[in-house]
């Protein structure tokens, strides 16, 4: 089934536990399959195809609309909830505050996951040397 019949296509981040849990619990959520879930870690996955690279699909989760527009961070939740039926914590989510916090959260989160789910290699997480 392609994206077009579909609300919303999650790329996710298959090796990643955390991201993982979260991706089972929306697919057993989404009994209307309105969700597309694509593992961007895959073989044969091709970030590409959708006019990313998989650096950029790394740093932070990324979504794709019906037609065809791409989405990024908090936004991809507040559509994948929202896909499975809870729409009134999407307008939570929305608030002033809350959403400034959350985007925030997510930001920390992003830039460190690798790191919080043990995934850290010389290449993916090696600080800058300082000069």
């Amino acid at each position: 089934m392609d994206v077009k019949s579909r609300e919303i296509e999650v790329f996710f981040d298959g090796e990643c536990p955390l991201c993982l849990r979260e991706i089972a619990a929306l697919r057993s959520l989404d009994r209307r399959e309105r969700i597309q879930f694509t593992d961007i870690a895959a073989p044969g996955f091709d970030p590409a195809s959708i006019g990313l690279t998989h650096a950029d699909l790394m740093e932070k989760i990324h979504g794709r609309l019906a037609d065809g527009t791409l989405i990024e961070g908090v936004e991809v939740f507040r559509r994948l909830y929202g896909a499975v039926g809870f729409g009134p914590l999407v307008a939570l989510s929305r608030m002033p505050g809350v959403a400034g916090a959350l985007e925030s959260a997510y930001c920390v989160f992003a830039k460190n996951r690798l790191r919080l789910t043990g995934r850290c290699t010389p290449e993916r997480c090696e600080l800058p040397a300082r000069a």
